[in-house]
């Protein structure tokens, strides 16, 4: 019995020490620990470059319409059956071309007749004019009356006018058979023709045969409205007042088609309307274009096209332009988010203009010295710190913003 207390009070002093060991550990764990304390993390990086610096012309965007600068409805003027079609729908033909012949044999025998006719009045002419001169000499004579020698000189002087009108009635008869032949009245393309060969023609009024289109050069028709109408009439006064004595150049004007990248056609201005339209507020105006296009190959440019116009009107000398990404929008509009000296990122309000080589012109709200963030928007808010990379010229737009242009 004492050795099993023996055995129970060594278990109790080996658990007792073991117990301090752990007390004395959670006392050396206690004095080394730290408090925890907040640390922020760095500031966010953006890319930031300052605005590029040029002139640039600032230019209308117009849309418009294209129309042929001559197009005249071939018609036949005489009355007879068609009997033929000298080309084929579609054709270029040049100025003088024969295009359709109108049953001819008819107009043919009224000029034969009217060439008789005349050579019948010159004979009765001749023949009064000697019996007049004959007349002439006898009364001098006084080898005849005085009235014989008048009814002989009226006669003459009618015989003279019956030849004038047989003469008129030649040339119309020459008119009416020049008329059979529809000819083009200048070098451009036919369309399809309207009237089959057999048919009659010109019965009771002109028939109209098909339709020729001069298409080389080539009009388009667009309309700008009064905001900026007074805003171009006001650019070209302030240039006249800088240097009144310069001479008026052609206006270019610029223009594309679908599918066109840009605007590679350009041409010159050509009319404006005298008066703006009260329905729309929009004055009417032209440009002329070259459309050239050989045997065979349409032009680039048809009538009735709908086309895209550019017209330049103002030289910004000191323009900014920024890259399209660098712009956002919000309901108060375009902005640009900028970095001041102290890293604090600013939003600033812009008005833009167009798209130049791929960047977009800033029209107000840069000064032309501030870091704009191009890279890393997302991570840029107004009134936070970030750490600005920065990039020494402005990298233009991505190819898909180009093709706005």
């Amino acid at each position: 019995m004492f050795l099993t207390h023996l055995g129970a009070l060594r278990l109790n002093l080996v658990t007792l020490r073991l117990l301090m060991a752990g007390v004395a550990l959670s006392l050396s764990i206690g004095c080394d620990r730290t408090e925890n304390k907040y640390v922020a993390p760095p500031p966010p990086e953006v890319t930031v470059n300052q605005p590029v610096k040029k002139a640039v012309t600032e230019y209308l965007d117009l849309t418009g319409n294209t129309q042929a600068i001559e197009q005249v409805a071939l018609v036949g003027r005489v009355e007879g059956f068609l009997a033929s079609i000298k080309f084929q729908d579609g054709d270029i033909v040049k100025k003088g071309d024969l295009l359709f012949v109108i049953e001819p044999p008819p107009y043919e025998a009224k000029v034969k007749q009217a060439e008789a006719n005349v050579a019948m009045a010159q004979a009765t002419l001749l023949r009064s004019t000697l019996e007049y001169n004959r007349q002439m000499t006898l009364i001098k004579q006084n080898a005849t009356a005085q009235s014989t020698v008048e009814q002989w000189l009226a006669q003459r002087d009618a015989d003279e006018a019956s030849l004038q009108l047989n003469k008129a009635n030649l040339e119309l008869a020459r008119i009416n058979l020049s008329y059979t032949q529809v000819r083009a009245p200048f070098a451009g393309r036919v369309d399809r023709h309207l009237v089959d060969p057999g048919n009659l023609v010109g019965s009771g009024q002109a028939t109209q045969l098909a339709n020729i289109y001069r298409v080389d050069p080539i009009y388009a028709y667009f309309s700008v409205n009064e905001k900026d109408l007074v805003r171009v009439m006001a650019k070209e006064r302030q240039r006249h007042e800088e240097n009144p004595n310069r001479k008026d150049e052609e206006t270019p004007v610029y223009l594309g088609t679908e599918g066109d990248e840009g605007y590679p056609h350009e041409g010159r201005f050509d009319f404006a309307g005298t008066s703006l339209d009260p329905n729309t507020g929009t004055l009417l105006m032209r440009g002329i274009f070259s459309n050239p296009f050989n045997v065979g190959t349409a032009p680039a440019i048809l009538p009735g096209m709908f086309v895209r116009v550019r017209i330049p009107v103002n030289v910004r000398k000191h323009a900014f332009l920024v890259s399209e990404r660098a712009l956002g929008v919000d309901q108060g509009g375009r902005y640009l988010l900028v970095v001041n000296a102290q890293n604090v990122v600013e939003q600033r309000a812009v008005r833009v203009g167009q798209v130049e080589d791929g960047m977009r012109v800033i029209k107000e709200g840069l000064q032309g010295d501030e870091w704009v963030v191009v890279n890393g928007i997302q991570r840029a808010r107004p009134g936070a710190t970030v750490k600005p990379i920065k990039e020494q010229g402005a990298a233009p737009a991505p190819a898909e913003q180009m093709g706005k242009q």
